[in-house]
């Protein structure tokens, strides 16, 4: 079929071989061939660099060719998935979506709203950046830093957190004993290096940091610093996220005195808070403390995550009846929040869990 579509296509490139520069032609047929070759007829190819973030050459290559044979070529391929303007299909950098997934979605975050999405704005329109995106990301339990981990993966590859540019490790299951440490960072290094190679632009999430061992986080502090390359290879469009509980108890204090004081929480500033959550990562045990990556000054931004109040809990309820089609009243919404809870004792304030079980716990609620 695919023969029969387009034998006239490759019959008028020999009548008007004259009009083209085959050196250019036949780098464009090994493109189409080797796609066609490893991806429909199944061939044994190992993909290398070059494939994967090789862009479809475009239209000016084809101007000489009849404008019906080359619109008919350029449909079929498309059909195919690997056509889009990024040049890698599996990029989309979707900002305006994560602004709005920030602006809609997360609750009680002005902050990280704020920070994340200039930080990941600014790094995706600066393509000469010096040095990959490095994050940090704070706060107790439930308050959202995997969860903004997870909007950045779905608005920036078109595969969200299952993109084969994104990768996750969890530091007590993919790094459990001290004793592997060695083999530990082979495969550690190894593995952001193979990601790099395949993807020009990737996503490294780190769950439980504070776990990390130092040795760990150094052995991959290279790829993170102001360099060109190391061995050959550019790791610049590269974005880290590292997520820990480090300074809760910090974001926390900060955020009832405020509430004490009769502030507004969204009168809080990164300006009282990143210092001192440079300042305690730096104290803590475990690896950010002990690594160069704290004494190198190579995280970009410290981001906290507020603790999460009685009005937070409630909207994060209501989104979790959303995903299942359901619209609960305010009663329902107010006896989901009831059930959380609260801290400090005296004030009831913040809630213990966040919005952690909030999914799990209004099934207690359905009819």
């Amino acid at each position: 079929m695919f023969l029969l579509i387009f034998l006239p296509f490759f019959c008028t490139v020999s009548v008007q071989a004259d009009f083209f520069q085959f050196d250019t032609i036949s780098n464009a047929s090994s493109y189409y061939f080797n796609y066609i070759y490893c991806n429909i007829w199944e061939g044994e190819c190992q993909p290398s660099q070059d494939d994967v973030t090789q862009q479809v050459p475009t239209r000016d290559l084809w101007l000489g060719f009849p404008q019906d044979y080359v619109s008919l070529f350029s449909q079929w391929y498309c059909s195919l998935g690997q056509c889009c303007e990024s040049g890698d299909c599996r990029i989309t950098n979707n900002i305006t979506g994560l602004s709005r997934d920030l602006e809609l979605k997360l609750h009680g975050q002005h902050l990280a709203q704020s920070v994340v999405l200039k930080a990941v704005q600014g790094f995706i329109n600066n393509p000469e950046s010096n040095k990959p995106l490095t994050l940090s990301f704070h706060g107790w339990s439930g308050t959202g830093k995997n969860f903004v981990a997870r909007l950045v993966a779905d608005n920036l590859y078109r595969d969200g957190v299952k993109s084969e540019c994104v990768r996750l490790f969890i530091a007590p299951f993919h790094f459990p004993h001290a004793k592997l440490l060695e083999t530990y960072k082979g495969q550690l290094r190894e593995a952001i290096r193979d990601m790099v190679l395949r993807c020009p632009q990737t996503l490294f999430v780190f769950d439980e940091a504070e776990k990390l061992h130092p040795g760990l986080i150094d052995a991959i502090k290279p790829y993170m610093d102001h360099y060109d390359n190391v061995d050959g290879v550019s790791y610049r469009r590269g974005i880290f996220l590292f997520l820990s509980n480090i300074g809760g108890v910090t974001i926390n204090d900060v955020a009832l005195d405020f509430w004490h004081s009769g502030q507004n929480r969204e009168d809080i500033g990164m300006e009282d808070l990143e210092h001192r959550l440079r300042a305690e990562a730096m104290d803590s045990q475990g690896g950010f403390a002990q690594s160069e990556l704290m004494s190198g000054h190579l995280i970009d931004f410290f981001v906290p995550f507020l603790p999460l109040e009685y009005r937070h809990v409630k909207l994060c309820a209501r989104d979790a009846y959303a995903v299942r089609g359901l619209v609960p009243d305010e009663g329902t919404l107010d006896e989901v929040a009831k059930a959380m809870l609260y801290v400090p004792k005296e004030e009831r304030l913040f809630s213990a869990q966040g919005c952690k079980s909030i999914p799990q716990r209004i099934n207690f609620f359905l009819p």
